[in-house]
């Protein structure tokens, strides 16, 4: 009886680790809609994000802006699906000593992705929400020396 049950457990663990598994590998493909050139206009200038698709499982992004003829990019970003996950992982140009930080997905749907690191120093969330066919917003946010702030970029399609 006992071996039954304890095979009973083995069995339904297994089937609730698969439907969790197999939910979770179509999360990248929430995200599509991110794939393209975005850019976001500033008195200063303009900043660009483009996102790719690399495979089934990985997308490649990058931040940059443009000077001249010159194309700076700032910023290099993975959104990785995993078995475990969506990961946001941004490189960041003169911070964290170049090395990347993991934002793990906590909200996904057709039209919003939120990420999310509370050890990471700022930001601890950062979000893209798809306001219209052509536009989204970006966010970072989180806490600064106990202060709560946040940063939105409003962009639109150009590519």
């Amino acid at each position: 009886m006992k071996k039954t049950t304890n095979l009973l457990i083995a069995i339904a663990s297994c089937l609730l680790l698969s439907a969790w598994a197999v939910k979770h590998s179509n999360d990248i493909k929430k995200a599509e809609w991110l794939i393209g050139t975005w850019e976001n206009k500033t008195p200063k200038g303009s900043l660009y994000e483009t996102w790719s698709k690399k495979n089934d499982t990985e997308f490649s992004g990058k931040s940059y802006v443009v000077q001249e003829k010159d194309t700076i990019v700032f910023e290099t970003i993975k959104l990785v699906q995993e078995e475990n996950g969506l990961f946001y992982i941004p490189v960041v140009k003169n911070q964290n000593d170049g090395l990347p930080v993991r934002f793990a997905i906590k909200t996904i749907s057709e039209t919003q992705l939120v990420f999310e690191n509370p050890q990471h120093d700022f930001p601890q969330i950062i979000s893209y929400t798809k306001t219209g066919s052509e536009t989204l917003t970006a966010e970072i946010s989180g806490m600064i020396k106990g202060k709560q702030k946040k940063q939105s970029f409003a962009m639109k399609r150009v590519k």
